[in-house]
């Protein structure tokens, strides 16, 4: 440390960039600090310090690492413990532009491996963005003394060397249980369990906060189900969602949307206090809206969508412009197409031509003048012939009780299953509507992305960056996914930007493989070598990176407007 001491009072008053002197290794009492990136003035991206803690300073218990739940669980609590610390430092750092800002990348509500924080048998890393000190563009040495003398060590002794090895325990414990549950639903086939008590309202639109006083959520008896969890004798109750076809049903306002929200984080594991804890669901469940004005490019949407005017043809459709029941038609044979095997739908935010179409319609337009087979028609198809179930919240048409195996209906956020009352009107009131067009669902064809698609050049150099939760900026083109609901954390869009382009610069397309090839690929190079291992220096800061699923990767993919693709036939 003294050795840096020395270099930043050395420095003091020179131009901006003699901060790059600095860069490189210094050890402490209690670590090893790595300045790996200095910026190169004071209003520009901060710098990149990684704080290393060796296993002689602070113990770690070898339970953190036994597998991968309780090492994601284990970083994820110590990266809110140093997320606290960095928000409650006190210390002022005089200076201009980012001078003395220290920024983590802590957590939200949701448990996803992140790079900000990592532990294996010999160390736990933490990564930091510090803005180094300066007055208008000369180096205030003094300042920075105080940054790397007084601030940094009490972020790290206030987190690193205070935490208490029960408490890391403690999520541990809870990710076994969760991950228990999840070995259950897999057992007995169920695409979602919600715990008895779990608090599924949050405290505001803008807020994923638990709601205070919230109704807590109790499983219709025909529903419960009882399951055994590790570490604890007292067995978890709440309602398994069986796989098939579900309609969650419902006045406005009584929290149907609400339970369905509930269940597409559900993907997610999440942390003790947030109210879900015990809300899970099948890692492949895949949120589908309409989506109008995206990209599509090469999607087969003949299952749902065919003889266009013009003789336009469906089975390898492009448009810049979809309109709502194209796009969300879209959506489907994209999720399909990765391998999702639960579909969430809420009517709220689909096209209600796409979902339905009456029987006084049926007589007015003729099938054959219809070109869109509404999802009705082909949600029973989509269970039997290719055993993918769906979850969907309906409130405004009563033709979908013809298809559920199980429906719930919200009262004053109270859900009650009222199958069997649904049955009994379905017989005393028989539906008009006519089943429409075929018996088959149709082709789930594959698609190659061209490498030219990722047109990542802008000027002289190459450059991608991610722009928030829903935007990424690719050379000169903008990436935007606003309604990709299941994007959680705008370190996962990070992560995105670096794998397109890690993409781009390793020609990994050029082998040929189709989009769902590739993605086990990416997912296979993140088991084996980190998310770091995507971005240009794998040994050093790896920036601020969260996993995202293979649905989100192929969403953002699915909507460059520069892709690319040739179709193959599965």
């Amino acid at each position: 440390m003294e050795k840096l001491i020395q270099s930043l009072r050395s420095i003091d008053g020179k131009g901006y960039k003699a901060y790059k002197s600095i860069q490189g290794y210094y050890k402490y009492d209690n670590f090893d600090l790595y300045i790996d990136y200095v910026q190169g003035d004071p209003f520009a991206t901060p710098s990149k310090a990684r704080i290393v803690v060796p296993a002689e300073k602070r113990k770690i218990n070898e339970n953190w690492l036994t597998n991968y739940q309780r090492k994601i669980a284990a970083e994820d609590r110590i990266a809110r413990a140093v997320g606290q610390a960095v928000k409650q430092n006190t210390l002022f750092i005089k200076g201009s532009g980012k001078s003395g800002l220290i920024q983590f990348d802590a957590p939200h509500q949701e448990v996803i491996e992140r790079s900000a924080v990592s532990i294996d048998e010999k160390s736990i890393t933490i990564c930091l963005s510090i803005g180094l000190p300066a007055n208008g563009r000369r180096i205030n040495g003094k300042e920075a003394v105080k940054l790397f003398n007084q601030a940094i060590p009490s972020i790290i002794n206030k987190s690193i060397f205070t935490i208490s090895d029960q408490a890391i325990h403690q999520v541990t414990v809870l990710a076994d249980q969760q991950h228990g549950i999840r070995e259950k639903m897999r057992e007995n086939n169920w695409i979602a369990f919600i715990a008895n008590g779990a608090i599924l309202p949050r405290s505001s639109g803008v807020s994923d906060q638990p709601l205070n006083e919230a109704i807590p959520f109790t499983s219709p008896a025909e529903n419960e189900v009882e399951i055994k969890i590790p570490h604890q004798e007292e067995l978890v109750k709440g309602m398994a969602v069986k796989r098939g076809i579900t309609l969650i049903v419902g006045g406005g306002y009584h929290g149907k949307s609400t339970l369905l929200e509930a269940i597409e984080r559900g993907v997610y594991n999440h942390k003790k206090g947030d109210g879900r804890e015990y809300v899970l669901t099948d890692p492949s469940a895949v949120k589908i809206r309409a989506e109008d004005g995206r990209q599509v490019t090469g999607v087969n949407i003949s299952p749902f969508i065919t003889n266009l005017p013009h003789k336009q043809k469906t089975e390898f459709f492009t448009t810049e412009n979809a309109s709502g029941s194209t796009s969300q038609a879209a959506n489907v044979m994209e999720a399909l197409e990765v391998d999702a095997m639960t579909l969430l739908i809420d009517e709220d935010t689909s096209a209600t031509n796409f979902m339905i179409r009456d029987h006084r319609m049926q007589q007015l337009v003729k099938s054959e003048q219809e070109p869109i087979t509404p999802f009705i028609d082909k949600v029973k198809q989509l269970h039997d012939q290719l055993s993918v179930s769906t979850i969907i919240v309906m409130g405004g048409s009563g033709d979908y009780f013809d298809i559920a195996d199980n429906v719930i209906m919200m009262e004053e956020y109270v859900p009650k299953n009222v199958t069997e009352k649904v049955k009994e009107i379905t017989r005393q009131y028989p539906a008009e509507r006519a089943i429409t067009k075929g018996i088959n669902f149709g082709e789930i064809k594959h698609r190659q992305i061209e490498q030219s698609s990722f047109q990542t050049t802008k000027g002289k150099r190459a450059k991608v960056q991610a722009k928030g939760l829903t935007k990424i900026l690719m050379g000169k083109t903008e990436i935007t996914f606003a309604q990709t609901e299941q994007l959680v954390d705008s370190s996962q869009t990070r992560m995105i930007a670096e794998i397109i382009m890690f993409l781009d610069k390793t020609n990994e397309l050029n082998n040929q493989q189709t989009l769902l090839a590739l993605l086990v690929k990416i997912n296979e190079q993140i088991n084996r070598k980190g998310l770091a291992s995507f971005t240009a220096y794998p040994d050093q800061h790896p920036g601020d990176l969260a996993r995202p699923r293979t649905f989100e990767i192929a969403a953002v993919l699915n909507r460059m407007r520069t892709l690319r693709v040739n179709q193959q036939r599965t």
